[in-house]
């Protein structure tokens, strides 16, 4: 049986929380990394290269990632993954800027499956800008409700934080719950969305 390669594509991100990885397919964005320095983002590499094969500009002038600068997302020629990593930056901008309470971007569920999908799936489309959900809640949501717990750990297993937004997931007594960015980029990304008060410094 030979190993089949999937036509993907990285770019880095320099979000106000910290450096971003994104990597798309011609189907959609596929993961987003937090904390994007050097190491962090070779590890990540290495595993998406084992997963779908080499990038596109593998092995060309362009070890830093795909250029996607000047590449229209809205073309009418069918997107491959430059095309959906410029759509991704241009989308986090606007959302960064306070601009975009809704992301529109095509997704690739590939890195995920079974309840951790299903949950993230009702996360992308049921948890709205400005809100938050506990874990119980979600569980309910998806017809599991003894399955708080697994909730967390489909949040910490998210492959795409910030579009998929895990940081709106909170514990149900008040508390802020985990975040596998760190608390203090979920209290950032709480408070760009006016859940939390801006940080005094």
């Amino acid at each position: 049986m030979t190993n089949t390669t999937t036509a993907w594509a990285w770019t880095p991100y320099d979000a106000p929380i910290g450096p971003l990885l994104l990597a798309a397919t011609g189907e959609g964005l596929i993961q987003v990394v937090f904390h994007a320095g050097p190491d962090i983002t070779e590890r990540a590499l290495t595993r998406l290269r084992g997963r779908f094969g080499p990038a596109v500009g593998d092995g060309a002038d362009t070890p830093d990632g795909a250029d996607i600068s000047g590449i229209s997302s809205g073309s009418g020629a069918p997107a491959g993954p430059l095309a959906r990593l410029a759509e991704a930056a241009e989308q986090l901008d606007a959302y960064f800027a306070g601009t975009l309470r809704t992301f529109t971007l095509p997704l690739d569920w590939s890195l995920t499956g079974g309840f951790n999908e299903r949950v993230l799936r009702e996360l992308a489309t049921g948890v709205r800008y400005g809100a938050t959900v506990g874990y119980q809640d979600l569980a309910d949501r998806v017809g599991e409700p003894g399955a708080a717990r697994a909730v967390g750990v489909a949040m910490a297993a998210n492959p795409l934080p910030v579009v998929v937004p895990c940081h709106r997931v909170v514990e149900s007594g008040g508390g802020i719950g985990g975040f596998g960015g760190g608390l203090e980029t979920k209290r950032t990304l709480l408070a760009l969305e006016g859940v939390l008060p801006e940080p005094l410094f």
